[in-house]
Parts: structure tokens; sequence; C-alpha cells
């Protein structure tokens, strides 16, 4: 060391940190010292796919080499749609030229941060345990804007709202007064490469780490070929020619890989009924277990609480019968989980719609509320349309230029869940019943009775 001195070796400006996705993250010093901040230490310690290690056991992976992972991507995408060679005329003048330099890094910060303010566990008790209105995206917005982070941004000469920007991107963004802001194509475009339903890079990461950690191959997809490809194109088929990310047709079946390995990785990984108990589990413990029901606000509380916390809680509670959320913490910890009745059937659809809610009214009056769930998701939209730059210049919509994208299905799913001791019993009594529930022969407050009535069970 002191040898190297006294040769005058400069200082190190770039650090490398190993990844099994990537290979190596480099990182400069000023991103190094924000990474040693404690917000962003602080997802070492939540679990990127929640208590999902208890199904597929290596997937034990942290927010933390994500948030790497997605800086990295981010940082690589934007070199390539950048890059002279690679930019059309018509969209040149959104690019700030003249700033390249800054834009990079505000990008690579914004992609470092951009899940800093999740819950522990992650998304599996979000959307219940916060005060309505609130969210991660608006959680990491108040963790950027916090004062630990005021001093480091003016050290390193970047603004913090443009940080907070690309971090959650325009639907999500919100400035100090809680109103919404326009963005410009640029910072659009910036945004869209971290949190685009296309090809944002936080998608791409966790497709590639999920899969490699959980040993489920469908994530895998050829993100080289795809990022390469990448372009900034305007949507000329549609009256507004706003530009947005597209590719060259050349990528266009490693974008048709990317949405169906999301399309697999979500039937066959994130909606696993056994991983889908547990997420119900922990969010009835956590009920009991949070003060008022709900994580606190305050940003220090907040950022005191990780999966370590909530596990200890959970292992403390599993022991001992007089501890709030006793009996969801035995259920997670002596693996007593809620066992699958019954999926969403094709057949069953056809017959009726409401075949689901049916069944579930129906069990629930059998069983009750307390050892019975209904576990339901709807994907809203079909996968984003984007824009495609062909061989003659040419730019056409991708569900034009591909027929798989068209077909891939929408994501849905309807688990009910019910208490193992009940599942044999239960599973026989809607084997004899399921075709006159789903007929509203059955209704919900009843068996059918000879006469074709019903009489509560």
């Amino acid at each position: 060391m002191q040898a190297a001195a006294k040769r005058g070796s400069p200082p190190k400006r770039t650090h490398e940190v190993r990844d099994p996705i990537h290979v190596f993250v480099r990182l400069d010093t000023d991103e190094r010292r924000l990474l040693d901040k404690h917000p962003l230490q602080r997802l070492r310690h939540i679990h990127q796919l929640a208590l999902t290690y208890l199904v597929y056991p290596g997937a034990t992976h942290m927010r933390f080499e994500h948030a790497l992972g997605v800086m990295e991507l981010a940082g690589r995408v934007f070199d390539v749609v950048t890059s002279r060679d690679n930019v059309l005329q018509s969209v040149e003048g959104i690019i700030e030229r003249d700033n390249l330099p800054y834009w990079r890094r505000v990008l690579r910060m914004a992609a470092l941060f951009h899940d800093v303010g999740h819950l522990p566990f992650s998304h599996a008790a979000e959307g219940y345990l916060l005060p309505h209105g609130w969210s991660h995206e608006l959680l990491t917005l108040e963790v950027i804007r916090s004062p630990e982070l005021e001093k480091a941004w003016g050290d390193i000469k970047v603004q913090r709202e443009d940080v907070a920007k690309l971090a959650v991107g325009p639907r999500k963004y919100r400035a100090h007064d809680g109103c919404q802001v326009k963005f410009t194509d640029w910072e659009a475009i910036l945004a869209e490469i971290i949190v685009g339903d296309s090809f944002g890079v936080d998608r791409m990461d966790y497709l590639l780490r999920d899969s490699h950690h959980s040993g489920v191959a469908y994530g895998r997809f050829d993100h080289y070929r795809l990022i390469d490809t990448m372009r900034i194109l305007p949507k000329e088929y549609e009256e507004s020619a706003e530009p947005a990310l597209g590719v060259q047709v050349g990528g266009i079946h490693t974008a048709e890989a990317l949405l169906l390995a999301r399309y697999f990785m979500y039937t066959q990984l994130y909606f696993h009924p056994v991983r889908r108990a547990y997420d119900i589990h922990l969010r009835d413990f956590l009920r009991g277990w949070l003060p008022g029901g709900t994580f606190p606000l305050d940003l220090p509380s907040y950022l005191a609480i990780t999966d370590n916390e909530v596990m200890s809680a959970v292992l403390a509670a599993a022991a001992d019968p007089a501890k709030p959320g006793h009996i969801h913490a035995k259920r997670i910890v002596c693996r007593g989980h809620y066992q699958k009745l019954y999926e969403r059937n094709p057949h069953d659809q056809e017959r009726n719609p409401d075949a689901p809610q049916l069944v579930y009214e129906a069990v629930r009056d059998r069983y009750g509320d307390d050892v019975v769930r209904l576990d339901s998701y709807r994907e809203r939209d079909r996968a984003s349309d984007f824009p495609v730059l062909e061989d003659d210049d040419r730019i056409a919509s991708s569900w034009a230029i591909s027929s798989v994208l068209k077909e891939v299905p929408l994501l849905a799913v309807d688990y009910i869940l019910i208490e193992r001791s009940r599942r044999d019993e239960a599973a026989a009594w809607l084997d004899m019943r399921r075709d006159d529930i789903i007929r509203g022969s059955v209704r919900e407050s009843g068996e059918e009775t000879g006469d074709g009535t019903t009489a509560r069970a």
C-alpha cells in the first residue's frame, strides 16, 4: 500500500462487486459512498421473494443485489440508446447531449434507489399493511428526500429530485406537495429504462435473478441481444409520435422471450399456491404484531424494520401462545400452511365466469372464515405495445410484427386455500357439490335440499 503511494498511484475510482447474473457490477466512488448509506444497506436484509425460500430453498437472495443489478443494466441500456450510431434523427432533439454524463449518473443512482422504500419481505404485505394511498414507491421518494441523504446529493452534485423522478417514474412520482408532475420526453425515456412495462431493467434483472436463485429456468432470456437492439423510437403508427423504448426488428424474438419469461415465471414461481399461502400467513401475523396493524411511516422507525426483526418476532410468537399472531406464526415456522382446495379452472369458467367466487362462498359458509381464504389476482392490461424499427426504416407496432406478443395470456389466479386439517374433508365435500355450486344451485348460505332449495349448513 505504501509502495503504491510512493509511486504516485492515483486513488481507485472504480469498484467491482461480484454478481452471479452480471459477473461484475462496477461503481464509482460516489456511487459506492451512497451504497454504504443505511437506507441501501438495509436492503441486505430484505428478501427479494419474501418467504419463497420455504418452497424454493435457493431463493434466499436480497433486494440489495437486485438494486446493484438494476443499476448495472440501466447504465448499459443508456449507453446503447444514446449512442449517436443508434439514434434516429427524429428523436435526437429529446436527448440532452450537452449533459449526458450528468444524466447517466442520475439514471444509475435512480436505479440503485428504485426499491429502497420496500417493506420487510418486499411485496408480500405491501398492499395490506400500509395506510391507504401509500406504496413502496412513495416511501422511496421519502428516503431519497430524507435529511440523512441531503448532504450526499450535494457532495456528488446531483439534484435529488432528478433521481427521485427516474426512480419511480411518471405514474408514481409526486412532488413535495403531493401533486403529480409532467415529465419531459427525455425524463420519461430515462424513467422507462428503469420501470418501463416492456423493457424496464427492473423487470429484466428480477426475472434473471429470481430464475437463477430459485432454480426455475423459465426466467432466462438473451438480455445481451435485447439491450444491443434497443432504441428510442417514435410511435409513428399512433396519433401521438411520443418517443418510447423499442427494438430493431432483429431483437423482436428476444423481446418475445422476455415477455414469455415473465408469464412463465408468474405461473410457475410467483403464483405457486404454497408461496401465496405463506404470504397470507405473514400478512395475518403482521396485522397482529404491528402497532395499529400497519407499518410506521416516520422514516427512522420504518427503516429500522427489516426481515430480521419480523422473523425474530415470528419465531418468538410461534413458541408462545400468548403473543399476538401466534397461530399465524406457528403456521410459518412449523410448515402448517394452508393447502390448495380449488383453483381457477377453464372448464368451470366456461360454465360460469363467477365459479371461483361461488366455490369460495360455499366453502366459506361450510367451514368458516377463519379456516378458508380466497387468493385472487387479475392482470388488467396485456403486455405493452412497443415500437419496432424495421429493416426499411419504417416503424411498426410490435403487435403488428409479432403474433406471439398478442397471444401472451393475461395473468389471472384464483386459489381457494384451506387449513390443512380440513382439506381432505373439504375436498370430498366439494367434489360432490362442485357442479351444483357452479350452476348456482347451491347458494353461499347452505346446502342443496331434496326439493332443490337450499338450507344453511
